[in-house]
C-alpha cells in the first residue's frame, strides 16, 4: 500500500504471496525494502513451521520489483543463519545503506550461542552478504524483534520490539552509528525508551530525515473482551515521531489523521458525581473522587481537552469509556501524574456497597508536565483508541464497545481543572 500522510492509503493488493508447504515461506514474516538502481529489493522472513530437524525454521528470502506493484520472488537468493546462530529464530531483516562505508547493512533478530543478539551482515550489491560482528548484543538477553535503524536530525536510532519481558516497542539512540551499537544500561532514554504501552507492537518506521512515522499494530483480543488475551495481529496504527532537543523521542498523532475528524459533535452532559462545578462550555473543576458523564460517542471520534493539575502533579485523572448509567463495569484510562504512570484498567463498581475495584490491563511510564498542564487528544476508530498527551506520549488500547456508548472525565485524586472540551467525528 501507499501513503503520503499516514491517514489515507492506496492498496496495491497482495505483494508477495506465501509459498507452498514444501518451500521455505509457507508463512511470511516481516522484513524491509530498499531501492537500488531502479529496482526495489524486499528482504523478508521465510517461516517454515513444519521444518524437520535438519531444516531451518526461518531464513531470509528476497523478492524484487521495478514498479513497487508487481513482485517476483528471487529463488536464487537465500540467507541462512551462519554457524553459531539459531536457524529457528532468524528473522525480521532490516537493510539500510551505511553512508560512511558505502556498504549495505542487514540486521537480523536472532540468537548467538543461546544469547539474543541482532546479527549484522554487509554487502556491496544486495546479493552477496558476509556476516560480521553482531550489530547489538542484548543487554538483558531479551529477544529484540523488528530492529529498525535510521538517522533523524543529529542522532541515530534503533527501534525494536521486546518480545520476552515488556512486550513493548522501545528504542536506543546515540550521536553516531558506532555509538548506537555500544549502548549500555547507562544510556537509556527516559522511561527506558518505551514508545507506547503493551497493546501496540511490532513498530517499524518510515519517512524522511525530518518527518517520520511509527507503524505498529494494536492487537485484537480473544472473545472481543477488553481483558482477553492479545491476538497476534490486529489493526494498523500510525504515530508521528517527535524528536526532542536532547535526542529523545516522543509520539503524537499524524496531522492528516487528526484532520479527518472535522465534524463537530454536541457534548451532552448526563450526570455529575462527587464535587464538580462548571459546565461543558466553561469547563469543569473536579475534586478527587468526582466525574462527569457525557452522551454517546459516534463510531470514530476525536476528543480534546486541556487539563490543569496541581503544579506539584499530585493528581490522578482521566477518561472512562463504555460508561453507561446502568453498567457495573467501565474501562478507564488513568493519567497518574502523581505516580508517573499511564494505566488502562477495568473498573468494577459494587452497586451494593459502592466500592470500586481496578484490574490493570495496560501500563506505561511517563514523565509528568513540569507545571501540571496537559493537552490531551483521544482518537478512536471503532475499538482502537489512542490517548496522546502533550505531543510527547501515545497510549494505545483496544477498548471494545467504547463507540456508541457514553464516556466520562474524572479525577480520582487531587483537584483538576478541565477546559476546552471538544468532540468531533469523521462524518
Amino acid at each position: 500500500m501507499k501513503t503520503t500522510d499516514a491517514a489515507s492509503y492506496l492498496s496495491y493488493g497482495e505483494a508477495i504471496p506465501c509459498g507452498t508447504v514444501a518451500e521455505q515461506d509457507p508463512a511470511i514474516g516481516t522484513g524491509s525494502t530498499i531501492l537500488k538502481d531502479g529496482l526495489y529489493y524486499t528482504f523478508y522472513t521465510g517461516h517454515k513451521d513444519n521444518a524437520t530437524a535438519t531444516q531451518a525454521k526461518e531464513a531470509i528470502l528476497l523478492a524484487t520489483s521495478s514498479d513497487f506493484k508487481t513482485w517476483t520472488k528471487d529463488r536464487s537468493f537465500r540467507l541462512d543463519a551462519p554457524g553459531g546462530y539459531s536457524s529457528n529464530d532468524f528473522r525480521d531483516p532490516y537493510v539500510f545503506l551505511d553512508e560512511n562505508t558505502g556498504k549495505y547493512k542487514m540486521l537480523v533478530a536472532t540468537t548467538q550461542g543461546g544469547t539474543a543478539v541482532i546479527a549484522q551482515f554487509v554487502s556491496s550489491d544486495l546479493h552477496n552478504w558476509a556476516v560480521t560482528d553482531p550489530f547489538f548484543k542484548n543487554i538483558w538477553g531479551r529477544f529484540y524483534e523488528c530492529p529498525d535503524v535510521f538517522k533523524m536530525g543529529n542522532y541515530w536510532y534503533m527501534v525494536y520490539s521486546d518480545k520476552d519481558i515488556t512486550r513493548q516497542v522501545q528504542y536506543f539512540y546515540a550521536p553516531t552509528l558506532a555509538e548506537l551499537q555500544s549502548r549500555t544500561d547507562q544510556n537509556f532514554p527516559p522511561n527506558e525508551g518505551k514508545l507506547d504501552g503493551t497493546a501496540f507492537y511490532a513498530g517499524k518506521t518510515s519517512g524522511t530525515s525530518t518527518q517520520r512515522f511509527l507503524y505498529g499494530w494494536c492487537f485484537s483480543r480473544s472473545g472481543k473482551s477488553n481483558t482477553g488475551t492479545g491476538d497476534w495481529g490486529g489493526n494498523l496504527v500510525a504515530h508521528k515521531l517527535v524528536q526532542n532537543s536532547d535526542g529523545t523521542l516522543g509520539l503524537t498523532y499524524p496531522d492528516a489523521v487528526a484532520a479527518r475528524f472535522a465534524t463537530p459533535k454536541a457534548i451532552t452532559e448526563h450526570a455529575k458525581t462527587g464535587t464538580v462545578s462548571g459546565n461543558v462550555s466553561q469547563g469543569y473543576t473536579l475534586e478527587g473522587g468526582s466525574s462527569v458523564r457525557f452522551g454517546r460517542l459516534a463510531a470514530n471520534n476525536k476528543i480534546t481537552i486541556q487539563v490543569q493539575a496541581p503544579a506539584d502533579n499530585q493528581a490522578v485523572f482521566g477518561f472512562s469509556f463504555a460508561d453507561g448509567r446502568d453498567q457495573k463495569v467501565k474501562y478507564s484510562v488513568y493519567i497518574e501524574a502523581k505516580y508517573n504512570a499511564l494505566k488502562f484498567d477495568k473498573v468494577t463498581i459494587d452497586t451494593t456497597t459502592g466500592s470500586v475495584s481496578r484490574e490493570n490491563i495496560n501500563y506505561n511510564g511517563f514523565t509528568p508536565s513540569s507545571d501540571g498542564s496537559y493537552a490531551i487528544t483521544v482518537i478512536n476508530e471503532q475499538s482502537v483508541c489512542v490517548v496522546y498527551i502533550n505531543g510527547k506520549y501515545a497510549f494505545t488500547n483496544r477498548i471494545y464497545n467504547m463507540q456508541y456508548n457514553p464516556w466520562s472525565i474524572f479525577s480520582s485524586e487531587g483537584e483538576v481543572r478541565i477546559s476546552g472540551i471538544t468532540l468531533k467525528s469523521d462524518k
